[in-house]
């Protein structure tokens, strides 16, 4: 039948190199085969997606395994009835799968697979890994109509296969990760949303936008929270209007009058601004929620918390608008009552030129050095990386203090010892360089013993996480001739034992001892480990994310949780 016919179009095109895009049941993808180097570099040069890995779907678990390690944690998760994204460790069995790996997701030791999961898929996979990545140009949300894929989609794929099936709600794959045999969510879409989270009391109904990168919003009745999908980066009025329509469906699937609106306390973000034009036309309060304490409420929340109990928050991220007007990120919060006290930060550094010092960790690295008064030594990576012209430029910004923002972010500390060590100077997409640091420490960590870097806390209150001396270190056993992995690794273990001696100081004033990890910064499964390992060691209960990110993404659920 036409159906078949189909079908064969569709496999013959993939072993020809094209790119097909797909209507599924949540959206469009675009798929190629994904052990065609000339498809997959075709399909980065034409959505723009230089370095960004790629998700890749498969028939079964063997499938996966001629590729990656699934042990019994990552198994479940992968034929679970969810079929989210897993994020396995990359193990080619042979050298065609090693380049495989390395064209999906370039300097990641982690490969995004997902088994089949609609009956259009069980007929597409045959016997390699397709390619399936979303149907959209960067920065957009994923095309859901037909005639939305030919127009949006026309430049970026070679064919396409449709059907005749309306999809009401655009909603992309979850990615999930595994720590410690748990589940920890990175992206909560297809599959867990919008599926209710528990309050641990009835309350106001409240509608909460989330932050600006990997939005979501939450809607909260009685003592019910609803998250929606994974909306996307807020950088452009195409997902506000996804914004727009996801809010508009929950308030008539719902049946929700809103009382309240939450949004983060940026004063710069769309979400925030839609949010306080939203209250403004519904003659309902508008809440701005502190960034950080949003993180820890999500956290608070998901593990049933009443906002009586107290925690220690550790927060780290890459960015989050501050009480006191800079931006944060390295964050320790006790929580209790309603509350927080911001008892214990990295101690503020320069980020040159604000969004610059993201897209180019050089920067961070080259003003840590000038800040800490160490050399700009030319045999340091970031210092050859910035020819001597711009170098001399910078160093003046740097002395006259333009746009030079001030910041206690562990994201980017994390991205100017990745740079420092020579892993990566510019990123192409968020977080890579944090990423590709983790991917190198773990390949030295697995069964040794690494001894991490001496870190100083000041005196006062709150307490303030000295980085000078860490960066000496760095530099000092960069140009000793220590290898790359092995400082990577020293780096990871360095931040795991300060946050076990904040929290023990914390305790010791404020009789705290559960600590709930959280921010996008523990993502990263060695520091997620290494950190819990030692908390446990020093008696603490210990808290991560099982239900929401810990990222952007669980955001709007704390904010939720906060105005009420």
């Amino acid at each position: 039948g036409l159906t078949d016919w189909a079908i064969a179009r569709f496999h013959r095109a993939i072993e020809s190199g094209r790119i097909v895009a797909v209507k599924g049941i949540g959206g469009f993808h675009l798929a190629c085969d994904a052990m065609n180097a000339v498809a997959v570099e075709k399909l980065r040069e034409r959505k723009g997606r230089v370095d960004k890995p790629f998700a890749v779907m498969v028939r079964d678990v063997a499938q996966a395994e001629r590729f990656a390690r699934v042990d019994v944690a990552e198994r479940s998760l992968l034929e679970s009835p969810q079929r989210p994204i897993v994020l396995l460790e990359a193990a080619p069995a042979d050298e065609k799968m090693r380049r495989m790996c390395e064209r999906i997701a370039p300097g990641n030791r982690f490969v995004g697979v997902m088994l089949a999961y609609s009956p259009l898929h069980y007929r597409l996979v045959g016997d390699t890994p397709i390619v399936m990545t979303s149907g959209n140009r960067a920065d957009e949300p994923i095309a859901r109509t037909n005639g939305e894929a030919r127009e949006r989609l026309a430049d970026l794929a070679d064919a396409f296969l449709l059907h005749d099936r309306t999809i009401e709600v655009v909603c992309d794959d979850s990615v999930v990760r595994c720590a410690s045999g748990e589940l920890l969510p990175v992206r909560r879409s297809r599959g867990y949303a919008p599926l209710p989270v528990r309050l641990s009391g009835s309350g106001r109904n409240v509608l909460a936008v989330g932050g600006e990168i990997k939005a979501t919003f939450c809607l909260a009745r009685d003592d019910v929270a609803y998250m929606s999908q994974h909306i996307g980066d807020m950088e452009n009025m195409e997902t506000l209007e996804a914004l727009q329509r996801g809010v508009d469906h929950f308030r008539r699937l719902y049946g929700v009058d809103l009382e309240v609106i939450a949004a983060d306390l940026h004063p710069g973000y769309l979400s925030s601004r839609w949010a306080e034009q939203l209250a403004q036309s519904m003659g309902v309060p508008l809440i701005r929620v502190q960034h950080h304490w949003a993180h820890v409420a999500s956290l608070a929340v998901e593990h049933g918390l009443s906002p009586t109990e107290t925690m220690i928050g550790v927060c780290f991220d890459g960015t989050g608008y501050g009480t006191d007007g800079t931006i944060w990120g390295g964050e320790f919060l006790a929580a209790a009552g309603g509350g927080f006290d911001r008892v214990a930060h990295l101690s503020p550094f320069s980020s040159p030129g604000g969004d610059a010092s993201i897209r180019h960790p050089w920067r961070v690295a080259l003003s840590l050095l000038q800040q800490h008064s160490l050399p700009w030594d030319a045999s340091l990576p970031p210092v050859s990386a910035c020819p001597q012209p711009d170098r001399d430029v910078f160093l003046r910004q740097l002395e006259r203090r333009l746009n030079c923002v001030p910041t206690s972010s562990m994201g980017r500390l994390f991205d100017a010892v990745a740079s420092l060590i020579g892993v990566r100077h510019s990123i192409t997409y968020e977080a890579q360089a944090a990423m590709e640091l983790e991917a190198l420490a773990a390949s030295c960590t697995v069964g040794r013993d690494i001894g991490g870097y001496a870190i100083r806390l000041t005196s006062g209150w709150p307490l303030e996480i000295e980085t000078g001396g860490l960066i000496r270190s760095v530099c000092r056993d960069l140009l000793g001739g220590v290898d790359r992995p092995t400082i990577a690794a020293r780096f990871h273990v360095s931040i795991a034992e300060m946050v076990a001696a904040v929290c023990r100081k914390v305790r010791e004033c404020y009789g705290i001892d559960r600590v709930g990890l959280t921010g996008g910064v523990f993502q990263n499964v060695l520091l997620l480990q290494l950190t819990r390992d030692r908390l446990e060691a020093a008696g603490f209960e210990i808290l991560t994310h099982r239900v929401v990110p810990p990222n952007d993404g669980g955001l709007a659920l704390g904010q939720a949780a906060v105005a009420r």
